[in-house]
Order: structure tokens, then C-alpha cells, then sequence
């Protein structure tokens, strides 16, 4: 079989509405299938104004808000008859899920019946949200629930083998593909450094940045930023914080760390310059597979500070690249970045380490894998 012969249905919860790192993977994996020449054809909730323009062709799924503070997220409350008559019309072979929500739940059911191969990707840690709204206890249901999900596809892709090994922990006798991830090197260069764009924001030139990238919401760790900030004020370590990024808990994280430069939301050659600009890049989070901020960092040249879970381990290398503490150790993570903060030499060094290590996460290598795992899976079905 050929990458021609395929007809990929990819379902996305949030192609492109919303940016975030998940699905401007999906947006590039979707360019490198059609220049392969496969036929994608993309179905998610759509908004007047998306994010960005997508890649593809993309077919509109109803959808309603979300409630509270997410609103700016879309659930599709599944598959209704205008989608299904377009899927038919488009006759896949293979239909890739992207998100365990009802849309994707569908999709794999639609599958199922129709005998049609059925792949699973892995993006964010949704067992692990419930802890930072109070609802920890709900963690195993939502395991379970993942577990039954992903056994239902043909392939799971993950973006390391960690995740892999965690799944089969839970259950999971899917079989796993690695989905990696890639950088911009143009746009994320330690070129891109701008002691001027820094002076702009209040930082002088002989401060030591520790950065935070990403969506303002909790569960990226943001209390714990927090409280090694605190920390590291009561230990008398002088730094700056700078926070690149935008969301619903900006308000909130703004008075937990009130001496913060905040940069708002970067995009393009402007969040390059924003990362390279960093001294130090502090990652708590534990709900990412794939640490993308994390490798966009490393590529600018910028040491990390990470908490040693899915979204670093395999990344980052101890001692090398940067620093892996447990997740909720706070002491730890202090210790850690004051050791940088006093440290130029050490920061050079892992920077340096950093860059040469994310030269080797390129997106056409990376995507043709995933290529490869749709060829496989339609392989495995044709033998007797």
C-alpha cells in the first residue's frame, strides 16, 4: 500500500479554533499527508474566527461551549446526520481520533461498524486535570474511562515511550506508535535573543528570567509556579518572572506572583524572540504528553527546569539539558533554578546542550512516522 491510497478522516475536538500545541501537530501532520499524497478530510467544531486558517479540507461539527471559564472551547455532542452522510461521501479507510471526548467516541464507533482501521493519538493528560479543581478523587474513573477508549482503536499514537508504559499500567493492550514532536529551529534560535524587547518589559539586562510559556489555567502547574516563586523570594535569590501567555487565570496567577513581567499572548518570530529571551524556563506542568514549550525552549538555547513527568522525561536530560524534579516538590524546584540563577556558566551550558539535542526534532521525520503507523495498521488488516 501506498501514502496515495490513503483516506484519512481525522476528528479533532479543536482543529484550529483555539491555538495550542496539539493541533498545530494536527495541522502539520495533515500538511505533510496531502504533500504524501493522501486525501484528509478534517472534522471538528468550527468558529467564525478561528486561531488560525486550518490545513485541509474541514468539515464543520455542531457544537455547544463549554461552561465556566472555558467557553472558549467547543464540545460536539457527537456525530448527526449531515457529518455522517459527508464521512460516507468520503469513503476513509482509516479514521484518526485525536481527542477522547464524545466526538471522538463516535468516530470510533463508526469505525467499529463500518469495518474501517481506527487510530487513537494521545495529547494531554486528562486524568490528571480533576486534581487542580478539587475533584483528585475522580482521577481512577477517569482512567478507566481512557483505558476503554483507547482499547477500542487499532493503534495508539504517543508522543514517548513513557506514555506508552503508563498506558499499559492502566489496561491499555492497544498496541502504541511514537508520535514525536518537532520545532520551528528558525523561529526558535538562541539568534532570537532581545535584550531591548526585555529592558521594554522592566527587565535589566543583568537579571536572571525564569520564564513560564503556555495557557494561563491551573492545571499547567500554575500554583506551583507560584509557591517557588514564593520560595525563592524568602531564600533571597534574586530573579525576575517573566510570563509569556494568556487565559482565564491570569488574574489570579497576576497576585500570586505580583513582581511578574507579563508579555501576554506571542505568536510567530514574536513568541521566539519572548523564549529565547528567557534566562531560565521553569515547566511544572504534568498534563502534557509532549513538553512542546519545553523543546522550543531547549531549541532557543534557554536551560529547563521541568517536573519530571511525561511531558520531560526523555526530553530533558538531567544534569545536561537542564534540571528534573518531582512534580509537587517545591524545595526541589528552588534549588534547582537557584542553582542556575547563581550560575551563568551552568545556564550557557545546558543551553548549548539544549539546542544540539532539539536539532534532531525535525516534523518531516516525525510525521512520516505517523505515516508509516497508518500503513501498518491497513497492512495488519489485509493479511489473511
Amino acid at each position: 500500500m501506498q501514502p496515495s491510497d490513503l483516506r484519512v478522516a481525522l476528528f479533532s475536538g479543536n482543529y484550529n479554533y483555539t491555538r495550542d500545541g496539539a493541533n498545530q501537530a494536527l495541522n502539520l501532520l495533515v500538511g505533510h499527508l496531502l504533500s504524501r499524497g493522501a486525501q484528509v478530510r478534517v472534522y471538528s467544531p468550527t468558529v467564525d474566527q478561528p486561531a488560525f486558517p486550518p490545513t485541509g479540507d474541514l468539515v464543520d461539527v455542531p457544537a455547544l461551549p463549554l461552561p465556566g471559564e472555558r467557553g472558549e472551547y467547543r464540545l460536539a455532542r457527537g456525530l448527526p446526520a449531515q457529518v455522517r452522510r459527508d464521512l460516507k461521501a468520503f469513503a476513509p479507510n482509516l479514521i484518526h481520533v485525536s481527542a477522547p471526548d464524545i466526538l471522538g467516541h463516535r468516530a470510533i464507533s463508526y469505525a467499529r461498524r463500518n469495518g474501517i482501521a481506527r487510530v487513537a493519538s494521545l495529547h494531554t493528560r486528562f486524568e490528571t486535570y480533576p486534581r487542580y479543581y478539587g475533584l483528585g478523587f475522580l482521577e481512577p474513573m477517569v482512567e478507566r474511562l481512557l483505558t476503554r477508549f483507547y482499547n477500542r482503536a487499532e493503534r495508539v499514537l504517543v508522543p514517548g515511550l513513557l506514555l506508552g508504559e503508563i498506558l499499559q499500567t492502566w489496561g491499555v493492550r492497544t498496541p502504541t506508535a511514537v508520535w514525536s514532536r518537532g520545532v520551528n529551529h528558525d523561529r526558535f534560535s538562541p539568534a532570537r535573543r532581545d535584550l531591548a524587547w526585555r529592558r521594554h518589559l522592566g527587565i535589566g539586562d543583568d537579571e536572571v528570567a525564569v520564564g513560564f510559556l503556555g495557557r494561563l489555567v491551573k492545571e499547567k502547574g500554575l500554583d506551583i509556579f507560584a509557591n517557588v516563586v514564593g520560595e525563592l523570594r524568602q531564600r533571597n535569590v534574586r530573579h525576575r518572572v517573566l510570563v509569556i501567555g494568556e487565559g482565564p487565570a491570569r488574574d489570579w496567577f497576576a497576585e500570586q506572583v505580583p513582581d511578574a513581567a507579563f508579555a501576554g499572548f506571542q505568536s510567530g518570530d514574536d513568541l521566539g524572540r519572548a523564549v529565547a529571551s528567557m534566562d531560565v524556563f521553569f515547566n511544572p506542568s504534568v498534563t502534557e504528553t509532549f513538553g512542546n514549550v519545553t523543546l522550543e525552549a531547549m531549541a532557543a538555547g534557554v536551560p529547563v527546569v521541568a517536573a519530571r513527568a511525561s511531558g520531560a522525561v526523555g526530553l530533558v536530560d538531567e544534569g545536561e539539558t537542564g534540571r528534573l524534579v518531582e512534580p509537587r516538590d517545591v524545595p526541589g524546584y528552588a534549588d534547582a533554578i537557584a542553582e542556575l540563577v547563581a550560575s551563568r556558566d551552568a545556564r550557557l551550558r545546558m543551553g548549548r546542550n539544549g539546542t544540539t539535542k532539539a536539532a534532531g526534532y525535525r516534523w518531516e521525520m516525525i510525521n512520516e512516522a505517523v505515516l508509516s503507523a497508518y500503513l501498518q495498521v491497513l497492512e495488519e488488516r489485509s493479511r489473511p
